[in-house]
């Protein structure tokens, strides 16, 4: 599906993936060509996949790449593994990146892939996090809708809503940096319960009233609490 839209997929195997060689012998001429060959070893690759070595703190990292199969997929991948081996212990382990890009280089893969966790400071990547409150907050994981447009408004909207929230938040937690989307959700919903109520009322109370009022019942339903200046409309 990736490749019939023109995108490339990176992405990780798991540790005990099967890959192989390309087959390099003579067509017997019955059937299909072969397309596999030997299968490779992960602790014993052929130098000459070796792209780059470094050692730290007793830790060796070797980075292998190389054009090898899997019989999961029908064409070659392009597959980076990185072995590191304890030199005190002997003790190895590995990780198995790969990309339907032939082209791409052992770097860019490492670092494509990696982006998808975290960013060069080591903390979550943020496009997790915004699946991750599309579909708890914003209804990504909810809607019922199964025609494209439908389901493309639907998308945007939640992916619309993760962001306009990000911006809502900000002068929350320069008060309070534990503050949520849940206290967030928390604070407009009551300050629409006292839009409406005060409504109701003959004669409105007076300014500072009215925004004491406003403080108090936005605070409610919120786990953090965090004073914000515009809670009255």
């Amino acid at each position: 599906m990736v490749k019939q839209a023109n995108l490339d997929l990176i992405s990780k195997m798991r540790s005990d993936a099967a890959l192989y060689l390309p087959f390099e012998g003579e067509y017997g001429g019955v059937g299909r060509p072969a397309k596999y060959g030997e299968k490779i070893h992960i602790h014993q690759l052929d130098p000459k996949f070796l792209k780059e070595t470094s050692t730290e703190d007793h830790l060796r990292t070797n980075i292998y790449q190389g054009s090898f199969y899997n019989k999961e997929f029908a064409f070659p991948l392009n597959v980076v593994i990185i072995l590191k081996t304890n030199l005190n212990t002997g003790a190895q382990a590995h990780v198995i990146l790969f990309s339907t890009d032939l082209e791409l280089t052992y770097d860019k893969i490492i670092r494509f892939y990696s982006l998808r966790f975290r960013l060069k400071v080591a903390v979550t990547s943020q496009i997790e996090f915004n699946f991750r409150d599309a579909k708890q907050y914003w209804g990504l994981e909810d809607f019922m809708n199964v025609k494209e447009i439908a389901v493309t408004n639907a998308t945007n909207l939640s992916f619309f809503m993760v962001n306009f929230s990000y911006a809502l938040l900000q002068p929350f937690r320069s008060h309070n940096p534990q503050y949520s989307i849940l206290d967030l959700k928390s604070h407009y919903r009551g300050c629409r319960y006292a839009f409406e109520t005060i409504k109701m009322l003959p004669e409105k109370p007076d300014a500072i009233l009215l925004a004491d009022i406003f403080q108090q019942i936005a605070r409610l339903g919120a786990i953090h609490s965090a004073f914000h200046p515009s809670a009255t409309p």
